[in-house]
């Protein structure tokens, strides 16, 4: 069941809906919020409806519910919860159901999250993102959350979104190989639709299905592997380099031939074709400087996992290879600083490098600079932090530290790590009792973090 639009939907429930948005111009929220449930019950596709209530609603509230209003609300939405759950396999069921619990608390997360996973199994995937969005808003860091969203943006075939979604996502966590799958299957359909093969969009598709022979389908799955062996990377790569004879134009050939390269850890001819990427009429952006960059990097590595262990000089060797690895880290970073100087995640990486050798002034400019980055505020303020602490200067870090507190409230590692963070700060300021309630916070959920036990047990002690 694809989205309707207005048009789509009989004419009654037209005029129904626009009774509706001219009861929220007038700021009538009750009368609009009456009106378009009643549409919804009839038209539960009309995503246009849809967010016109949740305006409707959240309007009604003043934009925030309080903390006692959210305390009713979902000690009287645990049976509608639990109701939903059940209503798992009818997905229009679960959807209405969403909507009275959303009903209490437009913004809060069970509703939409329910509604979420409901209007993707319903085959609503633009809802789906509707709500998403409004769960993103109120944890942007929430990995799970964030993955669901590029799946509900990709099915609603928004693919550049979810791209985007995933690249952003893949910055916080580049360590998730999930990421880079959901990022090789978002290129393969996006091959598959400029090819012309809609039909895989249902899910009922294949590729070996829809495309025209088999060695097409090989040659399209060997192209979307998360992990390439040598075989398919080198055969990949001779098919490219082949084309490139009569294609000398098609930078997007030559940037994959780029990462094949890469890929079988020849880095030498991987720099030569970003080079050629580079100086072409597509020039540089900051993601093929951020390639290449990625690229020398994995140069560094590779020769350091190439060093001869039984060689006496192998531990000055590590330290020459990881000494010219941080200049040159630092010595790129900087310069694609300047370059693009309003690339906030740049200075934030820059400050990170500069932190890391020690550098504590010139990180604290970069971090103060990245503050302004949502993505990476709450990170930018704790490094701050640290940089103060580094310097002596405990009031200041023992203030930024807490500010960062203030932007976190789940209790999640990150905010563990903060409160420990703070602790230490009070310690060295002498408030020892001061941190041990901040040590206490931690030991009453996770008495096996760092040392937190062996502070707050000692405070009892002695």
């Amino acid at each position: 069941m694809p989205e309707k639009s207005l048009s789509d939907v009989p004419r009654d429930m037209r005029e129904l809906y626009q009774k509706g948005t001219v009861a929220l111009q007038r700021q009538n929220f009750d009368y609009a919020v009456a009106i378009f449930q009643q549409v919804l019950q009839r038209e539960p596709a009309l995503l246009d409806c849809r967010q016109a209530l949740r305006a409707a609603q959240i309007k009604k509230t003043g934009g925030s519910t309080s903390f006692f209003k959210k305390m009713l609300g979902g000690a009287s939405n645990s049976p509608l919860v639990a109701k939903a759950q059940m209503a798992k396999s009818r997905p229009l069921e679960a959807m209405a159901i969403a909507e009275q619990i959303l009903e209490a608390d437009p913004q809060g997360s069970s509703g939409n999250k329910i509604l979420a996973e409901s209007a993707l199994a319903a085959g609503l995937p633009k809802t789906a993102c509707f709500a998403y969005e409004i769960l993103l808003r109120n944890s942007p860091k929430d990995y799970d959350l964030t993955m669901a969203y590029g799946q509900a943006l990709a099915a609603s075939g928004q693919i550049d979104k979810a791209e985007t979604t995933y690249s952003e996502l893949m910055l916080a966590y580049p360590q998730k190989g999930e990421i880079s799958a959901a990022l090789k299957n978002l290129s393969a359909r996006k091959t598959l639709n400029e090819g012309g093969y809609e039909a895989l969009s249902d899910g009922t598709g294949s590729y070996r299905d829809i495309l025209k022979n088999k060695d097409e389908a090989v040659k399209l799955e060997q192209e979307n592997r998360t992990v390439k062996t040598d075989d398919v990377s080198g055969n990949l790569i001779a098919e490219y380099e082949s084309r490139l004879v009569n294609e000398p134009q098609n930078m997007k050939l030559v940037r994959n031939v780029a990462e094949l390269y890469a890929q079988k850890k020849d880095f030498d001819k991987s720099l030569e074709y970003y080079e050629r990427l580079r100086s072409s009429d597509v020039g540089a952006d900051a993601s093929l400087e951020k390639a290449i960059a990625e690229t020398n990097l994995k140069k560094f590595d590779h020769l350091l996992s190439q060093l001869d262990a039984s060689n006496p000089d192998h531990a000055a060797q590590i330290e020459q290879v990881k000494l010219e690895k941080t200049n040159f880290q630092l010595e790129e970073i900087r310069r694609r600083s300047e370059r693009y100087p309003t690339d906030l995640m740049i200075k934030f990486e820059l400050g990170q490098l500069y932190f890391q050798a020690g550098k504590h002034n010139e990180a604290m400019a970069e971090f103060q600079k990245a503050l302004a980055n949502p993505q990476r505020k709450l990170q930018s303020m704790t490094y701050l932090g640290r940089c103060f602490a580094a310097k002596g200067m405990n009031d200041m870090a023992a203030r930024r530290i807490q500010e960062a507190l203030k932007e976190k409230p789940n209790f999640d590692d990150e905010k563990k790590e903060l409160i420990y963070m703070l602790g230490c700060v009070l310690e060295k300021m002498g408030k020892k009792e001061e941190a041990i309630e901040q040590f206490k916070q931690i030991y009453e959920v996770d008495l096996g973090y760092k040392d937190v036990a062996a502070k707050v047990e000692a405070s009892y002690s002695g």
